[in-house]
């Protein structure tokens, strides 16, 4: 079995560059004059491909950057037309104080009765808006609705509010304003007996 020095020589070559050789290329070079059309089509194909991937990702690119865009006009949009309903409704009360203003020679009654009219239309707009009332008078303090102005001592278990200084209100469960109370002591008994 003697071997073929130049197969020695070209597989120690190879070897040497690390480079490993695949068959069916090697045929392929072997065959002659068709190879070099079939690869040039090979690659043809092969950079089609690649246009019509990369065409592709720049449509997507392009489509991703257009619902960005969309998205933050959409955004803007409703900061800036958020309160847009309840200017609505705000309207029908300031339309119902003019009236009442205008009526020549109100009398106490009609004055009374228009500012009646103005805070149901009012509180019919905070309906709409989802604007709650606190009045917490007899409940237990809470401090994350109420803020305490001062604690009276009272017949009432300590905690518990027994005056509002001015109403709380809610927006969808969140605070606007705190109600401004006083909350119960117990009373100071021992400073009021009288000594032995």
């Amino acid at each position: 079995m003697t071997r073929n020095p130049d197969q020695n020589s070209q597989v120690s070559g190879e070897e040497a560059n690390g480079v490993a050789r695949d068959p069916a290329l090697e045929g392929d070079l072997n065959r002659g004059g068709d190879a070099p059309d079939e690869l040039s089509e090979r690659l043809g194909k092969a950079e089609a491909e690649a246009a019509e991937m990369r065409d592709a990702w720049m449509r997507a690119k392009a489509e991703t950057e257009n619902v960005r865009k969309q998205g933050q006009n959409d955004v803007a949009k409703a900061h800036k037309f958020a309160i847009e309903r309840f200017a609505q409704e705000l309207l029908t009360v300031k339309d119902a104080l003019e009236l009442t203003l205008a009526t020549p020679a109100a009398t106490i009654d009609t004055l009374k009765d228009g500012v009646e009219l103005t805070l149901k239309n009012l509180q019919a707009a905070f309906a709409k808006a989802n604007i709650a009332e606190i009045d917490p008078l007899n409940a237990r303090y809470d401090p994350h609705r109420h803020q305490a102005m001062t604690m009276l001592e009272s017949d009432q278990p300590p905690g518990t509010v027994v005056q509002v200084f001015q109403k709380g209100y809610l927006l969808n469960d969140r605070v606007l304003r705190p109600a401004l109370v006083a909350v119960a002591k117990a009373r100071d008994d021992a400073g009021s007996a009288p000594p032995d």
